[in-house]
């Protein structure tokens, strides 16, 4: 069982990454005005790369080879680098033209992207909180991308940022064929692959090259927004497990939100308003879906018997969650066990 201060060091490990991934956008937003996006973009996942390298060179010897990546990994790492090359340069382009709350506010726009790939594509099965879910934000998103309240036109900014994480959303699909691997690894692979190919786009467009000062902020940056948050939500997940971590995330884009009023100075307009009460909404459901409908219980169970004249005791311990609930409170399920200890005590 998990005690409670390891409990509370994983909520504030997944509380930091989304803080560390929150800063990104209006950080981006205040270096976009000195930097080009694609460079912005390269030098961003670059630093991740770096950064999450380093720490590899300390953690590598510690890993067994069946956790590296392998051949048969090799479509899904070359989608992964490809899909991280071109949405961050979207993301880039849509925060340089775009108002930073909007874009740091339609990043929950990737959970409906993932989410949807994930059951048109590999038919995975969505409750109907998820659907709800899914509308509220999708709603949300719709009246963020208009250009104003007397304008059928939409912004050119909001429509990027979705671009961006409909890519992250089939990047997501793609990583997870591959989640069981070496994380230190794809993480070092993906921000320097993916860095040094938006590195030779940006060059190829030929924008202009950053100074070395504003490198180093990127750099930096790159490693805080992307390393210590992919680094701090690993850790949070070794001990909350992926559903109750994600939950906890999503309060990142809020977060964002409020760094962009605070520094960036942004104006609060009636219809970010409605948008961010649906968008709210909409996360809240998500929240509740992960954390409360989809929890699991742990079971111990001592059963005690006579074989060939020995009493025997087993502890056996089981878990399972809440496909659904039944209307008189009670449930229904199938147990997967494995005997913990046997044999523990012997009388004659």
């Amino acid at each position: 069982m998990i005690n409670r201060s390891d409990r509370i060091k994983a909520i504030i490990y997944a509380i930091l990454a989304a803080v560390f991934y929150a800063i990104n956008v209006p950080c981006s937003k205040a270096l976009l005005s000195n930097v080009a996006p694609t460079y912005m973009a390269s030098f961003l996942y670059i630093g991740a790369g770096i950064g999450v390298g380093i720490m590899y060179l300390f953690h590598f010897q510690k890993e067994s080879k069946t956790e590296r990546l392998t051949r048969n990994d090799l479509p899904y790492t070359v989608g992964m680098v490809l899909l991280d090359i071109l949405a961050p340069i979207l993301l880039m382009m849509g925060i340089s033209i775009g108002s930073a709350a909007n874009a740091s506010l339609l990043g929950n726009f990737e959970i409906v992207a993932t989410t949807l790939i994930a059951f048109l594509i590999f038919h995975e099965k969505i409750s109907w909180r998820l659907w709800v879910a899914i509308m509220l934000v999708t709603v949300s998103s719709i009246i963020l991308s208009f250009a104003g309240q007397d304008s059928l036109n939409f912004s050119m900014g909001s429509l990027l940022v979705i671009g961006a994480t409909i890519c992250w959303g089939l990047e997501n699909n793609c990583t997870r064929n591959i989640s069981g691997k070496s994380t230190y690894q794809i993480v070092t692979i993906k921000g320097l692959c993916s860095g040094i190919g938006s590195f030779v786009i940006a060059t190829v467009l030929r924008e202009t090259f950053p100074s070395i000062k504003n490198i180093v902020m990127i750099l930096t940056l790159g490693y805080v927004a992307y390393g210590l948050s992919i680094f701090t939500y690993i850790r949070a997940q070794k001990t909350l497990g992926a559903a109750k971590t994600s939950a906890y995330y999503a309060i990142a884009p809020f977060v964002g939100v409020l760094l962009s009023f605070i520094f960036l100075k942004e104006q609060i307009t009636t219809t970010f308003v409605i948008a961010l009460l649906i968008m709210v909404a909409g996360t809240a459901v998500i929240v509740y879906e992960t954390l409360l409908h989809n929890h699991k219980h742990m079971h111990v169970h001592v059963i005690t018997h006579t074989h060939d004249g020995y009493t025997h005791t087993h502890v056996i311990e089981h878990s399972h969650g809440h496909d659904h609930l039944i209307n008189d409170g009670k449930h229904g399920h199938a147990h997967s066990m494995s005997e913990l200890e046997g044999d523990l005590k012997h009388s004659k």
